[in-house]
């Protein structure tokens, strides 16, 4: 008899992990995990918070900046 190879899409899995039990799916979890740190180690590349400097500059050129501040802390209440 000949086997019919199939398919699984996203959705398919995601109703598979649906019916889990919870103790399961943190088992998958820690597997999948487990598999990503083997497959990215060393291709992860390491950013420096100096990196995001400047960023944006554009945006504030023609904005008060305490305006700002004053509109978002209204906001709050």
């Amino acid at each position: 008899m000949a086997r019919t190879k199939l398919t699984l899409r996203f959705d398919d899995y995601v109703r598979g992990i649906e019916r889990l039990k919870p103790q399961e799916q943190l088992s998958l979890i820690e597997m999948i995990s487990a598999r990503l740190k083997k497959t990215l180690k060393g291709k992860v590349s390491k950013h420096r918070i100096t990196e995001l400097e400047g960023l944006g500059a554009d945006l504030w050129k023609t904005m008060d900046a305490q305006h700002y501040v004053n509109e978002e802390r209204k906001s709050w209440d």
